[in-house]
C-alpha cells in the first residue's frame, strides 16, 4: 500500500514529459495516458471529529518509466489521441474537453445539461466523435461531432435507439457503430452500422436475430466485431469475425472453446488484440495462430489497446481486489508495472484507475 508521503510525490509531478515534439521521437512508444483518482480519508482530533474525504487526481501519463499528471481535475476520464498524437480528448464531468499532449490549453468542447462521454478524434484531427445522452435516468445516446474549437456542434445519429461505439474507418470517410433497439419481451439487440461524417449514408451492417454484434474495429480488410451476447456478467460471450466495410462477406475469425472479445487492432489494421480463457491474445488478422499474451484473473475486468507500432500492449486488469495497468511487449511476452490501485483502509488512502487507457501515437 502507498503511504501519503508517495501520494504526495505522485501530485508533485505535473505535464513533464509529454512536449508536442515528443510525437515524433524516434525508437519511443509514446505515453500510456489513464485517469486516476484518489481518495485521502482524515479525522481531525478532538472527540466531535468528523471524517473528511479529499478527492485527488486527474489524467496520468506513463512514459519510460515517469508517472507524470497532465490535468488535476479528478472528474477527468476517458482519454483519446489525435492520430498525430499531438493532441488529447476526454470527459470531464459530463462534458467532453481536449487539450495539447503535455497537458496545456485545456478547453471545454461541449457543455450543458446533456451528458457527454467516449470522444474518438477523427482520423484529420480536426473534429472528434461523441456519445451523448439527455440527463434523464435511462435516456438513450445519439452520436455527434464537434470540432477541435468546440464549434459546430452536430447531430450524426438521431433515433429512439442507444446509438455507441463509434470508430472511424482508417480514411475517415466512415464510422462504424453499435446500435441497441429494444427487444420484445426485454433486452437489447446489438447490430452494427455505418455512416459518413457529414450524417449522410446509413447503412446496416449486420442482420441477426436474438444475436448481438459489437465493438467494431476497422483492419486493412474491412471490419472487425464481436458477435455473441454483449454486456456483463456470466452470460455474456462471442466469437470474433470479420466482414467488409459495406457488411458482405461475413466470416468466422476466432471462435471454438472460449469466448473471444474484440479489444482492438493495429493501427496497420494487420494484428488484433482479443480476450479469450481468462487471458489477452493476439492473431494476425487471416489465416495462423493466436499468440497469448498474458493471463487474465477469472471474473476481472479487461481493457487493453496497442501501441502505434503494434509492438506493445497496455492492460488495464480490474479485480476485486486490486488494480493493475501493465505494459506488455508482444514478442517478449514482458510486462512493465504502468500504475496500480489499491483498496481503502481505515484512516488512509484509496487509488482507482479509470477503465479507459490510451496510447499516444508515435510516427
Amino acid at each position: 500500500m502507498l503511504n501519503r508521503s508517495i501520494v504526495t510525490a505522485l501530485f508533485a509531478c505535473v505535464a513533464l514529459v509529454l512536449p508536442a515534439s515528443a510525437a515524433a521521437a524516434p525508437g519511443s512508444s509514446g505515453a500510456v495516458v489513464f485517469s486516476r483518482v484518489v481518495v485521502e480519508k482524515t479525522t481531525p482530533d478532538g472527540p466531535e471529529g468528523k471524517v473528511v474525504e479529499e478527492l485527488k487526481g486527474g489524467l496520468f501519463a506513463a512514459r519510460n518509466g515517469r508517472l507524470n499528471q497532465l490535468t488535476e481535475n479528478p472528474a477527468d476520464s476517458q482519454p483519446a489521441f489525435s492520430s498525430d498524437g499531438r493532441l488529447i480528448a476526454f470527459v470531464r464531468a459530463g462534458d467532453v474537453w481536449a487539450m495539447r499532449a503535455d497537458g496545456s490549453a485545456q478547453h471545454a468542447l461541449t457543455s450543458g445539461a446533456d451528458v457527454d462521454g467516449r470522444p474518438r478524434f477523427a482520423p484529420s484531427g480536426r473534429y472528434v466523435v461523441l456519445e451523448r445522452r439527455g440527463p434523464a435516468e435511462g435516456a438513450t445516446r445519439d452520436l455527434y461531432t464537434v470540432n477541435i474549437a468546440g464549434e459546430s456542434l452536430h447531430a450524426l445519429t438521431s433515433s429512439p435507439e442507444d446509438e455507441h461505439e463509434a470508430t472511424f474507418a482508417p480514411d475517415g470517410r466512415t464510422i462504424a457503430f453499435v446500435r441497441s433497439v429494444a427487444e420484445t419481451g426485454g433486452g437489447f439487440a446489438d447490430d452494427v452500422y455505418s455512416i459518413k461524417p457529414s450524417g449522410a449514408g446509413l447503412a446496416r451492417l449486420t442482420r441477426t436475430d436474438r444475436v448481438d454484434e459489437f465493438s467494431p474495429r476497422y483492419f486493412s480488410g474491412g471490419i472487425v466485431f464481436s458477435r455473441g451476447q454483449s454486456g456483463e456478467g456470466p452470460g455474456a460471450y462471442a466469437d470474433v469475425y470479420t466482414m467488409r466495410s459495406n457488411g458482405t462477406r461475413v466470416k468466422p475469425m476466432v471462435r471454438g472453446v472460449g469466448s473471444a472479445f474484440v479489444e482492438d487492432v493495429t493501427p496497420n489494421g494487420r494484428l488484433l488484440l482479443f480476450r479469450r480463457d481468462q487471458g489477452l491474445w493476439v492473431k494476425r488478422l487471416g489465416p495462423g495462430r493466436a499468440h497469448k499474451l498474458t493471463e487474465v484473473a477469472d471474473g476481472s475486468k479487461t481493457n487493453a489497446v496497442f501501441s502505434s507500432d503494434g509492438r506493445k500492449v497496455a492492460a488495464f486488469v480490474a479485480t476485486e481486489e486490486a488494480e493493475m495497468l501493465s505494459a506488455i511487449d508482444v514478442a517478449t511476452r514482458r510486462e512493465t508495472s504502468l500504475a496500480q490501485g489499491f483498496g481503502l483502509e481505515t484512516g488512509s488512502v484509496a487509488s482507482t484507475i479509470g477503465p479507459v487507457i490510451a496510447w499516444q501515437p508515435v510516427h
